[in-house]
Formats: C-alpha cells, structure tokens, sequence
C-alpha cells in the first residue's frame, strides 16, 4: 500500500548542499521589538538603498536608503502622535510600495497597533474588518481611497484617511473633505514638528510583549479572524529565521506578493531591512523576470503557483523549439553528476533558464503552500539554487524552513531555532496534526477568546495542518486537517496527495479534491474539480468536450493507478476558468459549492462513476 508519507519520500530528497552545513547557524544580532530592527539597521546602513522602486514603467528604478526612510518614518509618526493617535489601531491598504512599508514601520514604531487590509477584498468586507478592528485612520494608496472614501460613514471611529499617493496621482477630489490628507503633507508637518526639538515618537518606548499587529487571516476556508502579533512574536521570527537564510551582504529581493500578508511582511520586508538588503518592488506579476534582472535581484519569495508557471513555461518553451529531448538529457547528466553547485557549468547546460534570472541569483524561496518537489529538485538541477519554508499567520508566520546551504527538496524544512514541533494523534503511518510552540506563536485572536482557546492549548499552537518529522528532524506537510475526507470504513484520504498525483498530467492546470456524498452507499467518494490546459488538451487534438473529457479521464486513470482503491478518484467535474484565489494565490476551496461547471463524467457516462 502505498501511503502520502512513502510517496513523497521517492521524490529526491535533495541536499541542497554538503551535510557538513546541517547544523551550522549563522550569527546575527538580538532583537526584541520592531522598533530596535529598525532603529539598528538605519544607524549600521545609512546609505545603502533600503527600497528600489518605479513611479512609471518607462523610467529606470529609484532608490530610497535607510537613512532617508527612518527620517520619513520619524517624521510620519511624529504627526500622528500630535494628531493624537497615540495607541490607535491604524489601517494600511493599498498595491505594494514603499510607501506601503513606511506607513506600516511609522505605526508598530511607537504609534500604536498596524492593522494590514488586503486591496482585493469587497467593499463589505473592508468595512466589517476596519470595523470589527477599531480602526481609527487609514493609510490608503490613491487606488484604495476611492474605496474607503464612501465607506466612512458607515465608519464614524475612522478620523483621517491619509492618501499614499504617488507623484502625478491626482487626489484634488479627496482634499476639500478635511479627513483626506496626503501622505507627504503628514512628512511634512511632522518634521516641522521634530525640527523644534519633539522627540515622543523618537524616544517612545516600546515593550517586547506590546501588540504590534492584528492580522486577518485571509484563510481558504471560512469567516477571517484577527491575528494578534507581538513585537516579539516577529521580531523573533526574522531573527531565527535568519540564523537559516542569509541575503547576500547588500544584497536585493524582489518584493512580488501582497505586503499585507505576514508571509511577505515578515520574511521580505523585515527580514531584508534587519539584514541591511533592499527591496526591490515588482511592478506586478507579468514584470517579475524583468525586473529581477533588470535590477539585478538575488533573492525571491514566491508562491508555488509562480514557481511552477515558469517551470511550465521553461518545458512548454523547450517543446516549441524542439529541444524537450535535449533539456532532459541534460537534467539527467547534471543530476547524475551532481552538478546543482557548480554554476559555469549549469550556467553552460541550461543558458536560457539561467537568463530568466541574469547572473545575480542566490536563491528562490517558495511557501505558501505545498510545491511539487520535482519542480526544486529539477531547479536545482538546472544551476537555480531553491528551497521551500512552512508556517502560518499565527505564527508570525515561519515555522520550518530549509537552510539556504542545507535542505531537502520535499521538505519544508527543520523547524527554526526556538520553535518546538511535535506530531500529535498520530496514525498508522506516523502522520499526525503539527503543533508548534515558540517566541512567534501569537498573542490571540482579536476579541475571541473561544477560539484562541481552540488554537493554542498549553502554550502549543495547533496548526490544522496534517505531517511528519523523519529521522533528521526534517518536516513534511501532507494536508489540512479540515480538508481531509474520511470515509465510512474510517479511511483518511489526503486531498493534498490526490491533487500531486493530478497535477503531474500535462493537461491539468489546477486542482482540488473534495469528498462528495453518494446516496446509494451512504459514503464520501473522491471528487477531482478541475481547471485543464485548454492549450495542452487542443495540441492533443482534443477539439469537442467528450474528448476533453476521455483525455482527462485518461490522466485520472494514470493518478489513480498510483494510489490504493480507496484514495481514487471517483467522479471529476470540470471548469472553464481557473479558481478563485486569495490574494497569495490559495484556491479558495469553500467558493466552489455555487460554481456552474462545464461539464462533468454525467455528460458522458450517464452518471456511472469510473
């Protein structure tokens, strides 16, 4: 029989270097509060770039170093504190920008408490979060304040919006209603303020058990709930996680997912600044390979969905050109030789994928969810140095993560210094819930006790993810305990696991795997939902939907023959358009019930299941 946990490990646990770095830590600087992350990096920094960015598309990027955005955010908050605002949960809602970051920094710094909202959400949603959040202002990019403006009267708490607008944005609408202000009038008024010798926000006092942040979840599954994070909590996080990963010294990461989530937050934006990098701001996802080398970045934090998009694009580009043949003969030889390290010669092998991201790459970052390790043993392979992290927003959010010297390729990597994990209800196969205890696991959630009390217990934060730890301290993620089905036999089937077995077909771009109630035997079958490659199914020369369908029955037979009976899929349903996601690209499993889809195996086989 074949279980998730033996699979997973036939899939080249890869070390991403020698065994001699398994467990070496690098050294770096103590800190307890954001504050002191901030306040270390601009003395020991001052001139080095801490933000690249471009107002327009056309120009060349500009640069903003640390001593300049510690100024502004001493000013920012200086103004805020003479408005009054001192202790106020303060919003932020906009695109990525280093406005973002400064709006965010100039609050947690000796403000009050940070409330991130994320842009996409519907106009009721933003409202019942500010709400439900106390916020008393917002920051808001000249895109969002068209969205907030109308909402404040719903809102009476809110009492100034401040508009973090770009050059050439045009806000003249917003500034006769005596709430609007824009961002630069707040720098300008406070260091007004701080040039006759104020220094409340300078000198403000922060405690390492303050409250820092509340976070909502964005979550895949249900009502959003407000993560309250300490400054400990993530000061901890970026100090531990940092004794695994190093950004090159002066080195530059490419900031691509929304600053709201902590993912991003924390493990690009923080960890950079406390590093002394920079961060580069993507211009949007169609512009990530250009302007990672055109501002010559080291560093990326993805999702797997980004990873494996150009990963799809490196072969589909190879079977255009007729080189499919070649580009795998080489993956053999580099793996066989275990060439993964030596760059000249990967550099030689595999020239075009090495130009998708120029001559300053160090290393891609994926988390978020789970990646097909395929896709980083065959990165590795290529010469592109990859590795995977875990973690949650309760957790600030890293949990484990791979050594930027040391890894394995379908591992999440070992837990970070100062975090336990243990693996609890076990089953026959060893996989059992994940918990986790440590300095970053949060404070609570935000006016709910009860399920606070639901999440940690003992000081131990119960993620609802399903895994295990091998031998060498190693953690593997199999699945979300809320979306394992379990049968009437009492059999857990993994969707996660389903879903692998899925995606390895050419002609499926997404996934998700649910269990669905058959009358006649009173029992949960596997259900597939999914999103093919139209593309891939036409240059098959599959052109009508029952041959659609017969080609996809086909790639379900294939994943079916990997797995027991009792994990097959029984029934798929098919979609014309990709799923609805959140903003870190998580398919939102629990919109799917309303969806209208094309077509299903009912068309076709008159409801016999296969």
């Amino acid at each position: 029989m074949c279980t998730f946990k033996r699979c997973i490990k036939g899939h080249g646990l890869v070390d991403m270097n020698k065994k001699k770095y398994a467990n070496q830590l690098y050294d770096v600087n103590y800190v307890e509060t954001l504050k002191e992350l901030v306040d270390t990096s601009a003395q020991k920094f001052p001139n080095r770039a801490a933000y690249m960015y471009k107002d327009d598309h056309k120009e060349p990027f500009k640069s903003m170093t640390y001593a300049e955005f510690k100024e502004e955010q001493n000013a920012i908050g200086t103004a805020l504190l003479a408005r009054g605002f001192k202790g106020s949960k303060i919003a932020v809602i906009g695109d990525n920008s280093h406005r973002w970051a400064l709006s965010y920094y100039s609050v947690v710094c000796g403000v009050g408490v940070i409330v991130p909202i994320d842009r996409n959400l519907e106009k009721g949603e933003i409202t019942n979060l500010l709400e439900r959040a106390d916020v008393e202002a917002v920051f808001a990019s000249t895109k969002l304040t068209a969205t907030v403006a109308p909402l404040l009267e719903k809102l009476p708490l809110i009492k100034k919006v401040i508009i973090m607008a770009a050059p050439g944005d045009d806000v003249s609408e917003f500034l006769t209603d005596d709430r609007f202000m824009t961002l630069n009038q707040l720098v300008t008024e406070g260091q007004e303020i701080v040039a006759q010798g104020n220094r409340d926000y300078i000198d403000a006092e922060i405690h390492a058990e303050d409250l820092s942040t509340i976070l909502f979840t964005s979550g895949t599954t249900g009502l959003a709930k407000g993560v309250m994070l300490s400054h400990r909590n993530l000061s901890q996080n970026v100090f531990n996680m940092s004794k695994y990963v190093q950004i090159p010294d002066g080195g530059r990461v490419l900031d691509v997912l929304p600053m709201h989530h902590v993912y991003e937050m924390t493990c690009t934006v923080m960890t950079s600044f406390y590093q002394g990098a920079t961060v580069v701001i993507c211009e949007g996802l169609k512009y990530i390979q250009q302007n990672f080398v055109e501002a010559e970045c080291n560093i990326m934090l993805g999702v797997p969905l980004i990873y494996e998009n150009i990963y799809r694009k490196i072969w589909s580009k190879a079977e255009k050109s007729g080189n499919a043949d070649k580009l795998k003969r080489a993956l053999g030889m580099s793996m066989k030789l275990d060439l993964r390290n030596n760059r000249m010669v990967t550099k030689r092998l595999f020239k075009a994928v090495h130009d998708i991201f120029g001559e300053s790459l160090y290393i891609l970052i994926a988390g978020g969810a789970a990646i097909d390790p395929n896709v980083i043993s065959e990165f590795e392979a290529m010469g592109l140095p990859m590795m995977q992290g875990y973690g949650m927003t309760e957790n600030s959010p890293i949990i484990a993560v791979n050594q930027d010297r040391y890894g394995k390729a379908a591992s999440v990597g070992k837990p970070m210094p100062g975090t336990e994990v243990r693996i609890v209800d076990k089953d026959d196969s060893g996989i059992g819930e994940v918990i986790c205890k440590g300095p970053s696991v949060m404070m609570g959630y935000y006016k709910d006790a009860e399920n606070t009390a639901k999440t940690i217990k003992d000081g131990w934060l119960y993620t609802g993810d399903y895994g295990y730890l091998d031998e060498d301290g190693f953690l593997y993620i199999t699945g979300r305990k809320k979306n394992v089905i379990v049968t009437k036999g009492g059999k857990n089937i993994f969707p996660e696991e389903v879903e692998y077995y899925l995606l390895l077909s050419e002609y499926i771009n997404e996934v998700i795997v649910y269990g669905k109630h058959e009358e006649v035997k009173d029992d949960l079958i596997c259900t597939a939902i999914m999103y093919p490659d139209y593309k891939a199914l036409e240059n098959a020369g599959c052109m009508t939907d029952e041959e659609k369908y017969r080609k996809l029955k086909e790639a379900v037979d294939e994943a079916n023959s990997k797995m027991p009976p009792f994990k097959r899929v029984k029934r798929i349903e098919i979609r014309e358009d990709d799923f609805i996601k959140t903003t870190t690209l998580k398919i939102k499993r629990f919109e799917e019930e309303n969806y209208e889809y094309k077509f299903d195996d009912r068309d076709f086989e008159k409801g016999r299941r296969f």
